[in-house]
């Protein structure tokens, strides 16, 4: 079968379209035929070999959407069904294995290509957002990077859970139209975000802030941090880490919440399935959306990279296999 594999690490050059051997499941695994993967910011970082060391050959990619093709024994799925699903060994490929934890069957209504959007983002920012944020009605939060995949979709979820003020932070206000249009209030540049939510919050500061860029932002975010208030720190597409020290904390009665979806879906994958049902529902209703920036083909991987790499798109951007 073709797939897209890497043998060191580097820059989008490093990606070879190739023929790899075919995948074989085990006990409680499916196989799947992939219509669609999407690039995540996790993948450029991972191709780079900044998220630890790489066992090579190295596949990349984090979900798919598919047809299921072979089951195990007393599988509870069939030959057929429609599915999401975070395959184990990466996405970039025709077929691909998944524990059955990990797979979750998506309705007819839903084309392959919407159900591609989501499975990382969405599953991920309702996490964070309900569970690890827990926002309530009356807050005031910040959602960096909000042009992003998983800023889309934090910054739809969070006007429909009625948060009282939305502030979207971008790297070019070029996207501020497109982040208002998905429910933002105010979108700012990082550059002036702490001076625009101390002045849209009369200086108490924001509420919730969602954190996944890390680096200087992290800092900054703590400029304008309320009292009781959350930093929700779960990514650093920046590739620096945050800082903060205890009196940062303890006196302001500040907490910093930590989240990785990675660790979820290796540690407590039974902590998925009921969030892929509520965004799955959310999407078919058409409540929220992810737009689709460019979708590729699986040999046009590299320029997939480039354009995640550069930032200048706005939502998702998919593989079509």
């Amino acid at each position: 079968m073709k797939a897209v594999i890497q043998n060191e690490f580097g820059d989008a050059s490093v990606l070879t379209y190739t023929d790899v051997a075919f995948p074989k499941i085990g006990k409680n695994e499916v196989l799947i035929k992939v219509a669609y993967t999407s690039v995540n910011y996790a993948d450029i970082k991972k191709r780079r070999g900044n998220k630890g060391k790489g066992n090579f050959p190295l596949m990349l990619g984090l979900d798919v959407a598919g047809t299921i093709e072979e089951v195990s024994p007393k599988s509870n799925f069939s030959k057929g069904e429609r599915v999401i699903a975070f395959p184990k060994d990466g996405a970039y490929a025709e077929y691909v294995v998944a524990n059955e934890q990990l797979v979750f069957k998506i309705p007819d209504s839903l084309s392959f290509e919407q159900a591609a959007s989501m499975p990382t983002v969405s599953i991920l920012s309702y996490m964070v957002l309900y569970e690890i944020g827990q926002v309530q009605k009356p807050d005031t939060i910040v959602i960096h990077s909000a042009a992003g995949g998983v800023g889309s979709m934090l910054v739809q979820l969070a006007k429909l859970a009625g948060v009282q003020k939305i502030i979207g932070t971008v790297g070019n206000l070029d996207k501020e139209n497109y982040v208002k249009t998905l429910g933002a209030n105010v979108v700012c540049t990082y550059d002036t975000f702490v001076e625009e939510v101390l002045k849209e919050t009369n200086n108490f500061g924001a509420n919730i802030i969602f954190d996944s860029v890390a680096g200087e932002v992290t800092g900054k975010s703590l400029e304008c941090l309320a009292l009781y208030g959350t930093l929700v720190q779960f990514g650093n597409s920046s590739g620096k880490a945050g800082t903060f020290k205890t009196s940062d904390v303890h006196s302001s009665c500040r907490n910093i919440k930590g989240f990785s979806l990675g660790t979820t879906r290796k540690h407590y994958p039974e902590r998925l399935a009921p969030v892929a049902e509520k965004v799955l529902e959310l999407f078919v209703a058409k409540k929220v959306t992810l737009p689709v920036a460019r979708v590729f083909n699986l040999s046009d991987i590299a320029l997939a990279h480039k354009l995640v790499e550069s930032r200048n798109y706005e939502g998702k951007v998919l593989i079509e296999v």
